[in-house]
């Protein structure tokens, strides 16, 4: 079976790792192709590097709005492909065609967003700061930057970071997971096609020998990643120790708060599709379900509907709303900290183990699950499952939700579901999370505006997409200069 070729220096090449593993389809356990992986991957970082470094110098000399011009004709190209593309997503990462879809959606938002890079890098300029002398800030690019991508979203992530750093004239490496690198390896290919100049943009394949490569490597200056808290945290202090500018989103655990206010039919939806959504495997998927004042249990029955009746399945398949987990592994995992929820004392009120779908046997399905009452000491109700597990909570006040919230070490996203001004107003103040969302499941930042985090969920100063991105990859210079008649005597 074919072994993915790298992208370097604007032509494909093979990697000088001989070994490979396996890309699989998590819905049907077929092998789609191999991915380099082993020791040897580093030197191909190496390659890429030297490739980037070449190509950058000339690159950051071209005026910025020649820069955005292949980012145009992308958009362009990833929108006649993204039928093509979204059907890879959904076969190597098990996602439902709409959901691949609607990943792509985002990737080409951020291209437009980066487009407005000549906006964007303007500063300030303040004249006669003292007489005859004027100050003034502008942005250069940092230089060679990298991105290391996890497997959730493999068409989506890359552009929280790709456009924006070649559009403020620096060079990008970009290492997708290996569990999914079919997706990038086909954007890759458009690319190709956008008129940059070789090196400017580059490819490369592996595990952790490529992500320890990009960490150590002198000449990489800028590294974006997002996956688990676990590696977030070693990529930002093993990133830091080698004098990098790093930005590494985690993971999380995110509430939901409903209110008696709140408005069932619509809420019970919408919460279902954020806890199920991407079969829980994104970092803003629902987890803890906080629900205030509901003695009569309408809303846990609101939501048990819900989520039985969501279909699950192949992902290409018109009906299908919630597709497998990425691996055996996971689903493994998965099943185990069900157990471990079971153990602790919550009651298993959706048991979404044991899922048998026609025709896809082998897949690694597991079906909407509930915890009811999961005991507020125990791990599971900390732990990032990272699959389609909700946990029902009840908490008699908005003050103990919020007390509930603040006390965990995660701060991606929180929500809240509420007819009420005044307790929508209190909780966005109040609630410790980067990512707020106010009768929204999936609080997804828009291009414009960064993709935000707290506490263990990020470890940096600015996030991706939008101005911050624009930030990340550039570094200011602030000039004062005088161009006097007669030297100014008075300061």
């Amino acid at each position: 079976m074919e072994i993915l070729q790298n992208y370097i220096n604007g032509h494909w090449q093979a990697s000088r790792e001989r070994q490979a593993i396996d890309i699989i389809n998590p819905a049907t356990q077929a092998p789609m192709g191999r991915v380099p992986h082993g020791d040897d991957t580093a030197a191909d970082v190496g390659d890429a590097v030297e490739a980037a470094l070449r190509a950058q110098a000339d690159w950051a000399a071209v005026p910025v709005m020649q820069r955005v011009q292949p980012l145009y004709r992308l958009k362009v190209l990833l929108e006649q492909h993204l039928d093509e593309l979204a059907e890879t997503i959904t076969n190597e990462c098990g996602k439902t065609k709409a959901e691949s879809i609607g990943e792509l959606q985002r990737a080409i938002e951020n291209v437009e967003t980066a487009c407005a890079a000549p906006t964007l890098l303007q500063s300030e300029f303040s004249e006669n700061i003292t007489r005859g002398i004027d100050e003034f800030v502008i942005r250069q690019p940092v230089g060679v930057c990298a991105g290391i991508v996890p497997f959730n979203f493999p068409g989506m992530i890359a552009f929280w970071f790709l456009p924006y750093a070649i559009a403020c004239g620096n060079s990008f490496i970009i290492k997708p997971s290996e569990k999914v690198p079919l997706t990038m390896q086909k954007v890759m290919q458009l690319i190709d096609q956008i008129g940059l100049p070789p090196g400017v943009v580059n490819l490369v394949h592996g595990g952790k020998a490529s992500v320890d490569a990009i960490l150590e490597h002198p000449g990489i200056k800028a590294i974006s990643f997002v996956g688990s808290t676990r590696v977030a945290r070693y990529i930002y202090a093993k990133g830091a120790q080698y004098g990098k500018r790093v930005q590494a989103q985690g993971g999380a655990k995110n509430p939901v708060v409903v209110l008696p206010d709140a408005d069932l039919d619509t809420t019970s939806r919408i919460v279902t599709d954020s806890v199920y959504g991407c079969a829980g495997q994104r970092c803003l998927a629902a987890s803890n379900i906080l629900v205030v004042g509901d003695e009569q249990g309408r809303v846990k029955d609101a939501l048990y509907e819900a989520a039985k009746s969501r279909k699950t399945g192949y992902g290409l398949l018109d009906d299908v709303e919630m597709g497998p987990v990425i691996s055996t592994e996971s689903k493994a995992r998965i099943e185990q900290l069900i157990e471990q929820g079971v153990h602790e004392g919550a009651n298993l009120l959706l048991d979404g183990r044991n899922a048998a779908i026609e025709g896809f046997e082998t897949g690694n399905f597991i079906k909407p699950t509930i915890l009811e009452n999961v005991p507020l000491g125990g791990e599971i109700i900390q732990t990032e499952i990272f699959g389609p597990v909700m946990s029902l909570i009840n908490l008699p006040t908005v003050d103990a939700a919020l007390e509930f919230i603040n006390r965990n070490h995660y701060g991606n996203m929180a929500c809240l579901f509420t007819s009420s001004g005044a307790n929508a107003r209190k909780f966005r103040s109040e609630v410790n999370a980067g990512n707020v969302g106010i009768n929204i499941g999936v609080a997804a930042p828009m291009a414009q505006f960064p993709f935000s985090g707290w506490n263990d969920s990020f470890f940096g100063d600015l996030h991706g997409q939008g101005r911050h991105a624009i930030e990340f990859f550039t570094q200011t210079k602030v000039v004062i200069e005088r161009w006097p008649k007669e030297w100014s005597r008075k300061f």
